[in-house]
């Protein structure tokens, strides 16, 4: 490869962009844990009208609503397993986004800062007159070059 086909601009765009849409999935996140286990609540209970229980009370939700215990129906159940699996795999596509982001924008700073030293070496070699020593030119060996 002769040279590298990277645009600072155009990854900075991406991460911008990518950037957006991982605060927007995060506050989906937010959003579903706040209201599912409202939606669990008023999914019932095995017994008809949603109320069976042993009479204790049940802490009262954010809304103020308290009630009495009961067995939990087979709806507010699925909700609490896939609440607790989602919650899962929202933390572990989280933590690989943020890592995946910040890698490809430490990658792309140590590629703008090599270029810049690069051309650093190569102004500092032109003003103290260093002409490189390329093999086949001028019986040269290509053993790092001289000077004029």
């Amino acid at each position: 490869m002769t040279a590298w086909d990277i645009e600072p601009g155009g990854v900075s765009s991406v991460l911008k962009r990518a950037g957006g849409s991982a605060e927007r999935m995060a506050k989906a996140g937010q959003n579903m844990q706040e209201t599912l286990p409202s939606a669990a609540a008023s999914a019932g209970t095995i017994a008809e009208g949603g109320h069976e229980g042993d009479g204790k009370p049940v802490k009262a939700d954010k809304n103020g609503k308290g009630g009495k215990a009961g067995v939990q129906g087979p709806v507010a159940s699925a909700l609490g397993v896939f609440a607790r699996q989602w919650n899962e795999d929202l933390q572990y596509i989280s933590r690989r986004a943020a890592s995946s982001l910040l890698g490809a924008h430490l990658a792309t700073k140590e590629y703008v800062e090599g270029d810049l030293r690069m051309a650093a070496s190569r102004n500092r070699d032109a003003i103290n007159g260093i002409v490189p020593d390329m093999p086949g030119v001028k019986g040269g060996s290509g053993d790092g070059g001289g000077k004029r």
